[in-house]
């Protein structure tokens, strides 16, 4: 329970196409931090990441196939309603969303591109098409890197600017979204063949960690909120040593004291912990994820959850407050699971 009584809820998206039950809903237990599955609802295809409204009352999946789309649910108490059908995004296999200024962003990782749905008041999706922002550019790296990939879209803190990663253009995109419409206001580029994948900001405003998914780095940015720009500063290893092969780090995610900052790396199965030291990240250890594949990760309340996508788990983990290092403490069952969101 929170602190009015209501019972706290994770929802868990997850990949159909792979045996997944869709949107899992799961009851989080205070103190411990742990989940309890009670129940799904598989409304649209391969709903692989997942937003909840202020308040809790909607909460919105992109549904990540080629033709690409979004859906709204209405949270009763233990159960999801589709509130109206999937609304078209315009883009091709769209890979996360988040709201702003009354609006879904999407970003569509298959055609390169951000989408902008209209949000109804009654948290509903407006039936005007999407409007589109269309990334152009290419990378060094010849199969990953022939044409733009949007990966991420999320308003920075101040909630003036939206912020897309594209990892085929190794650059993040600061936008804006006036009657409706995004437009590019500036585009920051980072090291070619890095494939820059999601970023998370520091808690207070000034500082931006992009995760690079084709080099297992983290790249440190400065962020000026007032001119919507961003500085790359300096890059950290995620691991302490060469992986043995492709690493594909994935998730990133800072505490909300702003003293850590934590990553998942797909192929080699773990989490690494970084300390905040200013305007660089200090890599501190790293642990097993304990499950395969940890395609997403999430903090809330003191843990650490990771998505395990091809193990078919969520598994959590309680944080160190000193060192911010992961200790393992639970596990629950969910096929092909993709990313874990919490009212």
């Amino acid at each position: 329970m929170d602190g009015d009584g209501r019972r706290r809820r994770a929802f868990i998206g997850s990949f159909t196409a792979a045996g997944g039950p869709g949107i899992v809903t799961a009851a989080v237990a205070g103190g411990s931090g742990a989940l309890t599955a009670l129940t799904s609802v598989d409304g649209v295809p391969d709903p692989s990441y997942l937003a909840l409204a202020p308040g809790g009352g909607t909460l919105y999946a992109v549904s990540e196939t080629a033709d690409g789309a979004v859906a709204a649910y209405r949270t009763k108490g233990d159960r999801l309603e589709r509130a109206g059908a999937p609304v078209p995004v315009g883009g091709q296999e769209p890979t996360h969303l988040s709201l702003f200024a009354g609006h879904v962003l999407t970003a569509n990782y298959g055609s390169g591109s951000v989408s902008a749905i209209p949000v109804r008041p009654d948290g509903g999706l407006a039936d005007a098409a999407s409007t589109v922002l269309r990334h152009t550019g290419s990378g060094p790296h010849t199969r990953r890197q022939q044409g733009p990939h949007a990966h991420q879209v999320q308003s920075d803190p101040s909630g003036r600017w939206a912020v897309s990663v594209d990892l085929g253009t190794d650059s993040v995109r600061v936008c804006t979204l006036t009657d409706g419409g995004l437009a590019l206001h500036r585009e920051t580029a980072l090291r070619p063949g890095s494939g820059p994948r999601h970023l998370a900001f520091h808690p207070d405003g000034t500082r931006a960690y992009v995760v690079n998914e084709l080099t297992p780095t983290v790249t440190v940015c400065r962020w000026d909120a007032d001119s919507g720009t961003l500085k790359p500063l300096t890059e950290t290893q995620v691991l302490p040593g060469a992986p043995a092969g492709d690493a594909y780090p994935s998730g990133i995610v800072a505490s909300p004291d702003g003293r850590f900052v934590w990553t998942a790396t797909r192929g080699e199965d773990v989490l690494s912990t970084f300390a905040v030291e200013g305007e660089e990240l200090r890599l501190v250890g790293t642990a097993p994820c304990g499950g395969h594949w940890p395609r997403a990760i999430a903090e809330s309340a003191g843990f650490l959850y990771v998505a395990n996508e091809r193990s078919g788990e969520v598994t959590w983990f309680a944080v160190d407050p000193d060192t911010g290092l992961p200790r393992y403490e639970g596990v629950i069952e969910v096929p092909a699971a993709s990313c874990i969101v919490f009212d």
